[in-house]
């Protein structure tokens, strides 16, 4: 595996640990020593995915599971994933699973928590 390839890996395994907080990508920059410009490159190249919608479907995927696993109050996902209001986090999953919170919720619909990320090594 080379450098980037590793670099990316080492990003995704510290998105993983951090998905609960608030990330932005400067932090994401931060720790990858690259500028914002190459590592959003870099990470669009690797993973075939922007950096920004990786985070959010990231967390957006888990709060899924969350509503169809947990009996947690949809503010508690909402917020425990980062989130800064109620309303944001209900529009941006309304966008994804094309209803909001509570309806996902009472539907019961199965989720793939799986985000899998395909690393092409030349070779």
């Amino acid at each position: 595996m080379d450098r980037h390839h590793e670099t990316v890996a080492h990003l995704l395994i510290w998105i993983e640990e951090n998905i609960r907080y608030p990330i932005k990508i400067t932090d994401v920059v931060k720790k990858s020593g690259y500028s914002k410009w190459y590592l959003q490159k870099l990470f669009r190249k690797i993973t075939n995915e922007n950096l920004a919608s990786y985070i959010r479907n990231r967390k957006l995927e888990l709060a899924a599971r969350d509503l169809h696993e947990t009996d947690y109050s949809i503010s508690y996902i909402c917020y425990s994933y980062g989130f800064e209001s109620q309303q944001a986090f209900s529009r941006v999953f309304s966008r994804r699973f094309r209803q909001p919170p509570l309806k996902y919720r009472q539907s019961k619909r199965n989720v793939s928590t799986a985000h899998s990320v395909s690393f092409v090594i030349p070779g």
